[in-house]
């Protein structure tokens, strides 16, 4: 895991390496003020011996400004170290997430992965900083201060080495209880952030249905069950502070009492037992020890936080696309023929059945197949085995006489549009989104795509026509002008397959025919598959597909499966009689 984060770390290991050496340095001048200290004391103003006063005061304001200039630096490098390393976490998962397939993206979902690049590359910033910073200097202000408080004198600081271990032990405690709760909140983030999406985009039902008193209900809980956790993991972190005072007070109070006593009996003499300066200088100390094991204990604390969040960007960046390209993929694609053959699919190995079962089908390149049938009959799932979004479970799928784990898959998601059931616009302007489909093409082919999408007329009524912005999501247009876009987006790629899974059922059915029309007359060559509700929408298609359960029921011409299909003929009489025609 360790080495997976690292790997972000890139171009700022220079300032990742340099906090460190600025924070020993400022360490170094802080534990040295103490002594110049004692000696100050002890040789000058005990003695009255001024110019010795004037030669120590010297160091001692050099010390404390090169103390303050390394602690800024550090505080510098280690910002940009810090900010550096959530700028590459962020720009590293986003890279990897976009050769996710559908099913990586499925394992995570999309609540997780928004949860996963913002609070937890935010935890891991604040850690990392900590880390190269606090993290480093605690444990050298500990040890160099335990090495001069033993060197000023051994015996009264051997009460340090009595609390370091009871410390050490009472924070073990306490984090091994804190991190399976942090753990847990994490998961709790990722549904929080899904209800706020799902509750955003679907603002207009929550509104038409008068839900928002539900949905207001449904939030508290999430945000209640995290307030809970945190609450739980606060009070067993509270007991951290109490019990370092605890000990260090302890210490302070020991070298106080002690301390006194050693230098009465010594006279105040260093070499019989302890001076003046000396004690002070040991008060200091614990001071410092005290701070050090109050930054060590907050180091702690966020390593607690973030070790969940760890794990959590870890598992997005290692994790790898179930979609390869094998040795020598073949690079292009010849035509747009398709052959599934005895092709079985499920979305999970531990599912109970496939979504299909033993498809076998071939269609020609250039023909126009219609594909039918009921919610859930895997219609969408059929389609989407083509440019491999998904890969197939059991059998072969062949496009342009080639199976399709053979092909380069950029190559082959070049030659296959998809206009999806779920249409998704983009924020810009029409022009951009439609430039999707092609980046170079020129302001006429955009409007021969429109025109054959049916799209050019309401454009054009825009004030702004093809340069209109389009909102998030397409929210300013609507579902029948998002599904034309989508369509004529799609034709600008000049594929060999056009896949239209169920995206003309927000249009009305003289467009749909027109659109159709066009299909025939201006893409002849092109394979087109087209997943449809209204029977109308495929009967003049060369054949049809029949689903079924995952199954193929039946696949023919419309006239053959209004004679030999049963589920066919039941469908065309029901819309007949609904008046679903074609105008």
């Amino acid at each position: 895991m360790l080495k997976t984060l690292a790997k972000s770390i890139r171009e700022h290991k220079r300032n990742s390496i340099l906090t460190p050496i600025l924070v020993s340095l400022e360490v170094l001048m802080e534990v040295i003020i103490p002594l110049l200290m004692a000696k100050l004391i002890d040789y000058g103003i005990d003695e009255g011996n001024m110019g010795y006063i004037w030669k120590v005061g010297i160091f001692l304001l050099l010390a404390a400004f090169l103390s303050l200039f390394f602690g800024a630096a550090a505080g510098g490098t280690a910002a940009y170290a810090s900010a550096g390393l959530a700028k590459n976490l962020r720009t590293d998962m986003y890279a990897n997430i976009q050769k996710f397939s559908f099913f990586n993206i499925d394992k995570f979902s999309a609540s997780s992965l928004v949860t996963r690049m913002t609070t937890d590359v935010t935890n891991l910033q604040s850690a990392y900083h900590m880390m190269i910073r606090m993290a480093m200097r605690a444990p050298m202000m500990l040890i160099f201060s335990l090495v001069c408080a033993l060197r000023v004198n051994a015996r009264l600081s051997a009460a340090f080495l009595i609390c370091i271990p009871v410390l050490g032990i009472g924070l073990y405690l306490i984090m091994s209880g804190v991190h399976p709760i942090f753990r847990r909140v994490f998961r709790t983030y990722d549904k929080l952030n899904n209800v706020v999406q799902e509750n955003v985009r679907g603002v207009r039902v929550v509104k038409s249905f008068v839900r928002e008193d539900y949905e207001k209900e449904k939030f508290q809980n999430i945000s209640g069950s995290i307030y809970k956790d945190f609450a739980k993991a606060e009070k067993m972190l509270a007991f951290n502070m109490p019990l370092m005072q605890l000990c260090m007070y302890a210490c302070m109070l020991a070298f106080s009492w002690f301390g006194a006593r050693m230098i009465v009996a010594s006279g105040g003499d260093a070499a019989k037992g302890l001076s003046t300066g000396g004690l002070m200088s040991l008060i200091t100390y614990s001071m410092q020890i005290l701070m050090s094991l109050m930054m060590l204990s907050m180091v702690f604390v966020m390593l607690t936080v973030s070790k969940a969040s760890a794990e959590r960007v870890a598992e997005v960046l290692t994790e790898e696309s179930n979609l390869k390209d094998r040795e020598n993929p073949v690079m292009e694609v010849k035509n747009g023929s398709i052959e599934y053959e005895s092709v079985s699919f499920c979305y999970s190995r531990k599912a109970d059945k496939n979504c299909l079962s033993d498809v076998t089908l071939k269609i020609a390149s250039g023909e126009t197949i219609g594909i039918i049938g009921g919610t859930g009959s895997s219609k969408s799932t059929l389609v989407q085995l083509i440019p491999r979004l998904y890969d197939v479970t059991e059998g072969n799928l062949k496009v342009g006489g080639v199976n399709v784990r053979d092909y380069d898959v950029e190559t082959l998601r070049n030659q296959v549009a998809m206009v999806l059931q779920k249409n998704e616009l983009f924020s810009g302007t029409i022009k951009e989104n439609l430039r999707w489909g092609d980046e170079q093409a020129t302001d006429e082919e955009l409007i021969h795509a429109c025109r054959l999408a049916q799209a050019d007329d309401f454009i054009r009524e825009f004030p702004a026509g093809y340069d209109t912005y389009i909102e998030q999501g397409g929210s300013n247009v609507s579902g029948g002008q998002k599904q034309r876009i989508c369509i004529a987006r799609a034709l600008l790629k000049k594929p060999k397959i056009l896949i239209l899974d169920d995206s003309t059922s927000a249009v009305d059915t003289r467009t749909d025919a027109l659109i159709r029309q066009a299909f025939r007359e201006e893409i002849p060559d092109t394979t087109k598959l087209i997943i449809a509700q209204r029977i109308s929408s495929v009967q003049d298609a060369d054949k049809i597909i029949v689903l079924d359960d995952g199954k193929v029921d039946g696949f023919g011409t419309h006239e053959e499966l209004l004679e030999n299909n049963l589920i066919y003929r039941e469908v065309y009489e029901s819309q007949q009689k609904g008046g679903v025609k074609d105008e």
